[in-house]
């Protein structure tokens, strides 16, 4: 690895750390405490669907940063908007600790815990392609493992932010917990910040936009990826859907499901955080291995194994044993998901030319995001419509997005050996016409 390799990685997988730690801690929170904090006035079951509403608007804005940021990262460069996404993710994470709740200020309350959320969803995607990027544009071997590391620090994010909140959690009472204790992981934002954007400072731009700046660029990138790649980025879209839905379901649904069906809190977030430190060998591992045997083996296999266990997951988490509990997380977030998730970050930045690159990149994969921004709550509405009942219902419609993600994933040509760097001789246009053909 050259230096600037290790900064690039080492920046993307501390920067997608930091950006999910803010952004999956909202997640857990909303799992466990905002129903009451900034809900109090609703139906318990309501107020944890109210909950989840708000963590879908930060999914719904998600692709309009991912828009913005690309718009920008392909026009100006890579680490300016990198920059910029964690300082608004530090920011707006930091204030959401320092909301009152509805007992203070009323629906004021939930209307300001919406307006950050949605600051969060355009601060990730942003965060996320221009991260990918960094590694995979300085990478020249292995790329499917170095650009893995941006996505291996979204489970990592999730270990963080579990530890902090099952420590605050463990530490206080649980009217202190949700008077002020809820507040501390946020808080602690701003400090990890202050370490993000000093990492970050220390890498250059990479070289496929150094060389792609050079040459004559007339469109805007997004127009350019909806003209000259529409097919490529609607299956880009298709082919993490399952992997969010999957996500979402694993790390936030679950939660509530979990302590709904008897299981204590602090266990339920205990198995939380060590399926996520599975997650982070397991996503790295596979990325590794996408770049021996390709991209689409390794997906296909996970969505496959997930169709599934999607049905296996609900029992063993509703049979009361802890040991059942931790099992379901492992192998679901662990293994499963890991395979599903892990090799995306190469593949979506190897289908797109240089010159639209993050715009494309961050488009497929935020819009795609939206199944993790919808499954909880709909998932919340279909328990709460029947009572509490079968989670079969559920379990198909895993099934279902892992069958669309499946064909999506036939349907796109193998890209592991795609160079990612342009020939600067070759002029833009025909660059376009290379990657299509």
């Amino acid at each position: 690895m050259s230096t600037q390799l290790r900064r690039a990685v080492a920046s993307s997988f501390l920067g997608s750390l930091i950006e999910y730690y803010d952004f999956l801690l909202y997640a857990t929170a909303s799992a466990v405490v905002f129903g009451k904090v900034f809900f109090a006035d609703l139906d318990p079951a309501l107020a944890t669907v109210a909950s989840f509403g708000t963590f879908t608007t930060g999914y719904l804005a998600r692709p309009l940063g991912g828009l913005i940021f690309g718009h920008f990262g392909d026009r100006l460069g890579r680490k300016r908007m990198l920059v910029l996404t964690m300082t608004l993710m530090g920011v707006a994470s930091f204030l959401i600790g320092l909301l009152p709740g509805y007992d203070q200020i009323g629906p004021v309350a939930p209307l300001g815990l919406v307006l950050l959320r949605v600051v969060q969803g355009i601060a990730v995607g942003g965060e996320w392609g221009g991260a990918v990027l960094m590694s995979a544009e300085h990478a020249r071997s292995r790329r499917g493992l170095w650009a893995g590391f941006t996505n291996a620090g979204a489970p990592s994010g999730m270990v963080v932010s579990t530890l902090v909140m099952s420590a605050t959690a463990g530490l206080t009472s649980e009217a202190d917990f949700l008077a002020w204790g809820w507040r501390i992981p946020f808080l602690f934002s701003i400090v990890l910040l202050a370490i993000g954007l000093f990492v970050r400072s220390r890498v250059d731009e990479t070289p496929a936009f150094l060389a792609a700046r050079k040459e004559e660029r007339r469109r805007l990138p997004v127009v350019a990826v909806l003209r000259d790649h529409p097919r490529v980025l609607l299956l880009s879209v298709g082919v993490g859907l399952a992997a969010f839905v999957v996500q979402a379901t694993l790390t936030t649904f679950v939660l509530a499901y979990g302590v709904q069906h008897g299981h204590p809190r602090q266990e339920v977030l205990n198995a939380l955080t060590l399926s996520s430190a599975c997650a982070v060998a397991g996503i790295l591992l596979w990325s590794a291995l996408s770049d021996r045997i390709g991209r689409r083996p390794v997906v296909l296999a996970g969505v496959a194994a997930m169709a599934v266990f999607g049905f296996l997951l609900f029992p063993m988490v509703r049979s009361g044993s802890g040991l059942l509990l931790v099992l379901a997380l492992v192998i679901g977030q662990g293994v499963i998901h890991p395979m599903m998730y892990g090799p995306l970050a190469a593949l979506y930045s190897e289908l797109f030319a240089t010159e639209n690159r993050y715009t494309g990149a961050s488009l497929g994969y935020q819009l795609a995001g939206l199944g993790a921004g919808f499954a909880p709550l709909i998932f919340a509405e279909l328990q709460r419509a029947n009572g509490g009942g079968s989670t079969t219902p559920v379990s198909w419609t895993i099934a279902a997005f892992c069958v669309l993600s499946a064909g999506c994933v036939l349907a796109l040509r193998e890209t592991h050996h795609r160079d990612l760097a342009p020939e600067p001789a070759v002029p833009a246009a025909a660059q376009r016409e290379g990657n299509r053909a």
